[in-house]
Parts: C-alpha cells; structure tokens; sequence
C-alpha cells in the first residue's frame, strides 16, 4: 500500500492515481478515501492526477489515539503535500474533509495551492451556540457520540438512511450504497470516529475561511439533512471572497455518490477553468 508519515509518525494511507494538475480530496465521516472513488476515476480518465487519502484513525491508516481533531487532519494534509512535493493543487473536501481543507488553508497558507473546493462542507461551524443560534442543538451530536458508543454497527445503518437521503419520498438509493457506507465506517476505530463528531461539529472556521485566496467553489444540496445548506454552506460564501456556488435543489449529503454524474460534471468544468486544460474525453 502507498503511505506517509504524519509529523507525529502516524502512518496514512493513499491512493495517487493518473497524471496532469493535481487534485487532493478528503473525505467526509465516518468514511474513507474509497468514498471519492466515483469522483478519482472519472477525473484521471480526464487528465488529472487524483490523490486521496484516509483520515487518520479511518480506513486503512493508522488508528492514532491522539491528533482526532481538525488541526491534526490538517497536518496530515500537509504531510501528504510536503511528502509528495505537490504544487499548484486543487484541495477537494467533503463534510468534514471541507473541514479539513479550511483549516488547511487557515493553518498552511496556500502557497502550494490553485484552487479549493468545499462540497456539502461543515465550515464555519455546526454546533449551536449564543453565537450561532440557527446551528444545530450540540444534544444531537452528544446522541450520536452515546449510539457509537452503544452500537455503531447500527448506528451507521440509521445513518446512512439520512446521509443519501433514503428516506426521501421517489429517492433511488440502493441498498448495495447503503451496505457500503456501513462497510466503509466500520473500518474506522472507534476513538478515531468518536473524537472526530467533537472536530466537526464544534470547530469554527470563521477565520480560516477569511483567509482563502485562491478560486473556490462551493458545491451543496438544498435537502441536506446532516449538513444544512442555510447554516454551512450559504454562511461559507459569504466569508470566501469571490467564491463561486452550485446549490442544487433536492439532493442529499451523499450527493457525490447519489449523483455522481452531475458533480463529475461541474467538478470538471472548475478543475479545467483552473488549470486552462481543454475537456479530454
């Protein structure tokens, strides 16, 4: 398997696949790196080079019993950049995987960066607080950390019901997609998953969005039932200079696998406006 080091010695696994501009992705929870797979394989088919990585403690990479927070994903990011060489990347994150790519930015600079992508992103903060009264009740999460705790194995099958937007009336989901989102969480270790709800439910971004300097687009369905668009994704824009958004009515928080097509599309579009390349079919 491909691996580096993170600066605290963990090991993270990767997968760096085809070549031209590059493209990071980091993925959302509980996940892995295999939850891009629709995304790395139609871009590699169209000329880019494609690298994802699982989040510590997620998938194949170590299960660290410390760094499960948004300032050790964004040094484990940085480790991947600096171990590979990369310049001039595009850095794509979904859910928490936005998380991590703003405090990327807001922690790294954007010096080896072109261009960031946020899709169905945490940023700038989900927890309700005084100061965010529209977000959501920090009971909702304390539930989830207690039914992981509990049973996780069906935690994640209720989950995933929601996540893709199953419950929807007409909703095409699949049960195989449903299985895979239960195999791929339960890959994770529990420390791993359990810290990760405090890192992006409570961590604000607010000044790490302020510092995006580089073309962004953010990507949102309008029926997000885990991430809401009006208190994430809208709230983001507003803080990113010049960002560019594609809101897209009725779909889910899983909208890169549910409608994975219409991402790929618009994903490619951004990615060859970036990086001046002419569509290669």
């Amino acid at each position: 398997m491909s691996t580096f080091k993170g600066k605290d010695g963990t090991t993270i696994y990767y997968k760096d696949w085809g070549a031209g501009p590059v493209v990071t992705f980091s993925h959302g929870w509980p996940l892995n790196a295999d939850a891009w797979d629709g995304q790395l394989h139609f871009l590699a088919q169209n000329g880019f080079r494609v690298i994802a990585h699982d989040r510590r403690g997620h998938g194949r990479s170590d299960q660290a019993w410390s760094g499960n927070d948004m300032n050790g994903y964004a040094d484990d990011l940085a480790s991947l950049i600096e171990t590979l060489d990369l310049n001039d990347v595009t850095l794509i994150g979904h859910s928490t995987g936005g998380g991590e790519v703003a405090r990327y930015i807001g922690r790294h600079g954007s010096k080896r960066v072109a261009a960031a992508v946020l899709i169905a992103a945490v940023p700038p903060i989900m927890v309700k607080s005084l100061t965010n009264p529209n977000g959501i009740p920090i009971e909702v999460f304390d539930s989830s950390r207690s039914s992981l705790t509990k049973d996780r194995s069906q935690f994640y099958k209720d989950f995933a019901v929601p996540f893709y937007g199953a419950n929807r009336p007409g909703a095409k989901v699949s049960q195989g997609l449903l299985d895979q989102f239960w195999l791929w969480s339960m890959q994770g270790g529990l420390k791993n998953i359990y810290d990760s709800v405090k890192a992006f439910s409570e961590t604000d971004f607010h000044e790490d969005l302020r510092k995006f300097d580089v073309p962004t687009l953010i990507m949102h369905g309008e029926d997000d039932q885990i991430v809401p668009i009006d208190n994430t994704g809208r709230q983001s824009a507003k803080l990113i200079m010049g960002a560019k958004e594609i809101y897209y009515p009725g779909l889910p928080h899983g909208l890169t696998a549910t409608h994975a097509d219409q991402v790929n599309a618009d994903l490619l579009q951004f990615l060859n406006s970036v990086h001046g390349a002419r569509f290669r079919a």
